[in-house]
């Protein structure tokens, strides 16, 4: 017999499930019945995915917690990011450019974390700029807030904007930046063809404060869902994570200073108290000056009528002491009538 070639490819798999598919007949010698074929949906969205931002999302060493939950939390809500693992103090921020390049990404977002209660946050173009250094406040995580809001896993986001955002250069730089940072490109492999939440960016007491909202299918309402946090701008940088600076907010005040100026208002508060307490110790202390003549003494001293003085030499008659001796009884019987009345 002649050896038969061994059939490959496509070809291989067409026969195989042609063979599965013919009708099989029954035992009781009726016509054979042919299976139905189950055929998978067609993908949503049949787009080419053209553009290939990717960001990069991690930290430095000595971060909290709560950082590391925020950086999850900015993982799930943004399909197009990469994780890497912490960055050691001891290595240069240019080091960053290296890392982004190896995975394959052009946009960052590093947490620097310092004195393991400061954080700042780096947005990065990488490799060529623009950069900004922000100070991370008021952090509040997805497990933290508990909101009732609620979003589709990998779902792309509207980013909403304040009016402010177009009225002053280094706000337009930003929010170009956001843009190209935040949201999820179209017809990414990750990401769902569906818009049901959306990320604002409000500016506020000369900061940034950072929402995520869901868009309530019935009547468009806004739901929280989480995180959020504000970022206080520092400084703009030319060049990714350094490079000449393009702005410096003459607003920021660091956090070194503003525990310095609470320290220095602490302190002052208790010398003050200190000193109350020793002007207080001194009066005690004070020799008391003894008065000779008390001033009060002629206060309650009142000039009196002078009256003659009479002197009787001759011995009272009968009649004036039977007199006497009738007034002392008529006032001997209104007293004794007044406490029976209970008016005494």
């Amino acid at each position: 017999m002649a050896a038969t070639k061994r059939k490959r490819g496509a070809k291989a798999a067409a026969e195989i499930s042609a063979k599965r598919e013919k009708p099989s007949g029954n035992s009781g010698g009726g016509e054979g019945k042919s299976r139905e074929i189950t055929v998978p949906p067609p993908p949503v969205s049949t787009g080419k995915w053209k553009n290939k931002e990717r960001v990069l999302v991690f930290s430095s060493r000595g971060i909290n917690f709560r950082t590391r939950h925020l950086m999850q939390d900015l993982k799930t809500m943004m399909p197009h990011a990469k994780a890497d693992t912490k960055m050691d103090r001891k290595d240069k921020l240019f080091v960053v450019n290296e890392v982004c390049e190896i995975k394959n990404c052009n946009k960052c977002l590093f947490f620097e974390a310092k004195k393991k209660q400061d954080l700042y946050l780096w947005v990065s173009n990488v490799p060529h700029g623009p950069s900004a250094k922000f100070l991370v406040q008021n952090i509040h995580t997805l497990a933290e807030l508990k909101m009732t809001g609620n979003c589709l896993k990998g779902s792309r986001p509207l980013l909403s904007f304040d009016p402010k955002f177009d009225k002053e250069p280094h706000y337009s730089l930003l929010k170009e930046l956001f843009i190209q940072t935040f949201s999820t490109p179209q017809y990414h492999p990750k990401s769902q063809p569906f818009v049901d939440h959306v990320f604002t960016f409000t500016i506020a007491d000369n900061r940034i404060w950072f929402r995520n909202y869901q868009i309530i299918e019935e009547d468009a309402s806004l739901v929280e869902i989480g995180p959020r946090f504000v970022l206080n701008l520092i400084k703009i940088f030319q060049g990714s994570f350094g490079g000449p600076t393009l702005y410096e907010n003459p607003h920021f005040q660091s956090p070194n200073m503003c525990r310095r100026m609470l320290r220095m208002a602490k302190a002052a508060k208790l010398k003050e108290r200190q000193l109350v307490q020793e002007i207080r110790l001194e009066k005690r202390k004070a020799v008391k000056e003894v008065l000779t003549e008390d001033v009060t003494d002629d206060v309650f001293v009142t000039p009196a009528e002078e009256k003659p003085i009479h002197v009787e030499n001759e011995a009272p008659g009968p009649d004036q002491a039977k007199r006497k001796k009738k007034l002392k009884l008529t006032e001997l019987k209104r007293r004794t009538l007044m406490k029976r009345k209970g008016m005494r």
